[in-house]
């Protein structure tokens, strides 16, 4: 499962908000029916572990509850989440916190997180252990893959420096959708962009050994990887919608936290074989990965920290990655 993000959202942008313009009368209509209240979802990917509480919260009826009937999208451009949220075409999508703030800053794009999926980076830098390269550093001189994502590339150059090496030495290649195949083939020494609850138990499961290495450890402020998306329209219009959506959420968080067996096989039930086929031993360590990193004591799930936007909107804007000064507080709501 890569990510492949692309800077030029604003036209994408225009084009689905004029689409979308047609659809608002029949919103209107259908939430005063009494009928469940539809919600248009758009993942990140195909279904894999990091939603499994979505797909239990559907499979024991908490959006239902809560008057609520959630359609899946699937992207078929990498930027979907976001354009389709914010043009309206979507309700909300899953997005990338750094990506959410490039793109509202640098397109304009009128796009806020409203709930934090997952409160640590899972995108690293893997090797195959015979490579010997066992923290940052030792990527000097080497031949690194990424997936054609510059940001990815960033978060590499900060790493190697901050762990003491040398970053203008590594040699920077994209690989496209190769990031396990170009490790394995000794085509690069490492891959940038590759994520610890995807790619390392994928090699793990095919007999390699890894060494991965956390941006968060090594000089990149901590970001969450994945966040709920939606457009200032939307949250200004449609709030209690979007709270109802929360609560559900929650609630199936709490029941794959408690049963994580059956979660995976809510899950697995709701694979799409013909796209993305999962293998149950990689996503079972992969829930597992992932429990621990979608909370904490001081952060619940979905909360979002004010500083942990503040510290990602300084390191983008110190890399040059950001076109003016903004403040935190435009891109992210806490709903409650």
């Amino acid at each position: 499962m890569k990510k492949f993000k692309y800077l030029s959202l604003v036209l994408v942008f225009v084009l689905l908000t004029l689409i979308g313009c047609t659809g608002k009368e029949q919103n209107k209509e259908s939430a005063n029916s009494g009928k469940l209240e539809d919600v248009d979802l758009v993942l990140d990917w195909y279904p894999n572990a990091i939603h499994s509480f979505i797909y239990v919260a559907m499979e024991k009826g908490y959006f239902k509850d809560e008057g609520l009937k959630v359609n899946i999208k699937f992207p078929s451009n990498p930027t979907d989440p976001l354009t389709l949220s914010a043009s309206g075409k979507a309700t909300l999508g899953i997005y990338y916190q750094p990506d959410v703030v490039m793109a509202r800053t640098n397109e304009k794009v009128p796009i806020k997180s409203i709930g934090a999926i997952v409160h640590t980076p899972l995108n690293v830098i893997i090797s195959l252990k015979e490579k010997n390269i066992n923290s940052p550093k030792d990527l000097s001189g080497k031949t690194v893959g990424f997936s054609g994502n510059p940001l990815n590339v960033e978060y590499l150059k900060t790493m190697v420096k901050a762990d003491g090496g040398d970053p203008d030495s590594v040699n920077v290649i994209d690989v496209g959708f190769e990031l396990l195949s170009s490790m394995i083939t000794k085509k690069v020494d490492a891959t940038t962009g590759g994520l610890i609850n995807h790619e390392v138990p994928v090699l793990k499961h095919e007999g390699y050994e890894v060494n991965y290495f956390s941006p968060a450890d090594y000089g990149v402020p901590r970001y969450y990887e994945e966040v709920f998306v939606a457009s200032d329209n939307t949250i200004k219009e449609k709030s209690e919608t979007l709270k109802k959506f929360m609560r559900a959420v929650k609630k199936g968080f709490e029941f794959t936290k408690q049963n994580p067996d059956a979660a995976l096989k809510i899950l697995l039930d709701n694979q799409q074989k013909d796209s993305f086929q999962l293998t149950e031993a990689v996503e079972k360590e992969s829930i597992n990965m992932l429990l621990p990193r979608m909370e904490s004591k001081e952060e619940p799930f979905l909360y979002q920290d004010k500083k942990v936007w503040e510290d990602n909107i300084k390191w983008l804007q110190e890399k040059g990655l950001l076109k003016e000064k903004v403040n935190a507080e435009d891109f992210f709501v806490n709903l409650q």
